[in-house]
């Protein structure tokens, strides 16, 4: 993936509330997402937990890339994320915030730099920094043979 280009990805109903989602230039088997009950059949992760592995991932790849640039060599790290679904004004679900763990191995003796890493570690992370600013998402519905429904009027199917 470059940074020039747009990330495009695929989703596929495999039934009831089941999606398969293919990565573009990516060799991967389609993931399997699927909602808990009552809804779905939790055969697969939902996209609340999908969210939730995207910062965590991303804040965990993050300090990765700032210890090395500090010339660290950390060992194998780990995180962990938690947030507690509430509902907000109008009975909706959401998750209005969440807490991550990131696990450093070893002792913090043993890293160059650490205050500066971890005063600038987060800066770097897309998907955190982009949950918090809030991301615009402009929806278009199109129905079998293309036409907009719902959205842009312009829009083309496929692009």
């Amino acid at each position: 993936m470059s940074i020039d280009s747009p990330i495009r990805i695929r989703l596929e109903q495999d039934g009831d509330y089941a999606f398969r989602i293919m990565f573009d230039n990516a060799a991967l088997a389609p993931l399997l997402t699927d909602e808990p009950a009552p809804l779905g059949h939790d055969r697969g992760p939902n996209p609340s937990r999908l969210l939730l592995a995207a910062v965590a991932n991303c804040l965990a790849a993050s300090l990765l890339f700032a210890l090395r640039k500090h010339r660290n060599e950390p060992g194998t790290l780990t995180a962990e994320i938690c947030a507690l679904p509430t509902r907000n004004e109008h009975g909706r679900w959401r998750i209005a915030s969440a807490k991550a763990t990131l696990h450093l191995p070893g002792h913090n003796a043993d890293y160059r730099s650490l205050d500066r890493v971890l005063a600038q570690f987060e800066d770097f992370c897309v998907v955190t920094q982009s949950v918090r600013q809030g991301i615009e998402v402009d929806v278009n519905v199109v129905d079998g043979d293309g036409r907009v429904l719902l959205g842009d009027k312009s829009f083309e199917a496929g692009s």
